[in-house]
Order: structure tokens, then sequence, then C-alpha cells
């Protein structure tokens, strides 16, 4: 399960944020998630919950912010929505698609004391 091994990434995000920016305790945790990224927000829930137990984010809640895919379309020279890989073009049907969006995950905001 890499959701476990993302969530550890988090923790380590937080815990340098909050060096730099001297606080305690956060609160709330902002993820933007693509929906290309590969990254299973339910199990992202459950790990985040035991990952950051012993942390300064226990007890954090996790929002997540879901991010569409975006592909152009070298059939129709656009750029489209995408909500998994490989499928055609929504404009055209071509299904030469270049992922141009949504494959990332991003802490966004951090709420802290």
């Amino acid at each position: 399960m890499h959701e476990m091994a993302l969530c550890e990434g988090i923790v380590e995000i937080v815990e340098a944020e909050a060096r730099k920016g001297a606080f305690s305790k956060v609160k709330t945790v902002w993820l933007e998630i693509g929906a290309l990224s590969h990254v299973a927000p339910e199990a992202l829930r459950f790990c985040f919950e035991a990952v950051t137990a012993n942390t300064i984010a226990r007890g954090a809640a996790l929002e997540i912010i879901e991010q569409k895919g975006t592909a152009w379309c070298l059939g129709c020279s656009r750029s489209v929505e995408i909500s998994q890989r490989y499928e055609a073009c929504p404009a055209c049907g071509s299904r030469q698609l270049q992922v141009t969006g949504g494959e990332d995950m991003r802490v966004k905001e951090l709420e802290v004391e």
C-alpha cells in the first residue's frame, strides 16, 4: 500500500513547515490529489490517521481536494478533461491524448496553532 509511504511524506512536509513556522499543532491538512495520480483517497485517509498518531499532526483533519485529469488531444488540438488514462477524447474520440494535468498530489494548505 503506497498510501502509507505517501502519508509518511506528508508528515515530513508538515514537520519541516512546523520548524520553519514555529507552530506546535496541525489542525487540518488540505491535499490536492489529481484524478490520474493513482492515489486512493479512502486508503490515504486510513493511513493518515495511523501515521500521524504520534506526531504534530495527531488528530488533524485531512481534507482532500480532487483535481480533474486533463490532456491535450493530438487529434483535435484541444485541451480536454479526462477521468482515467487511455480513454478516448471526449471531443473527437481520438485516443491520442497527452496528459497535461491531474497526476500530482501536493500539500496545499495547513491550519495550525
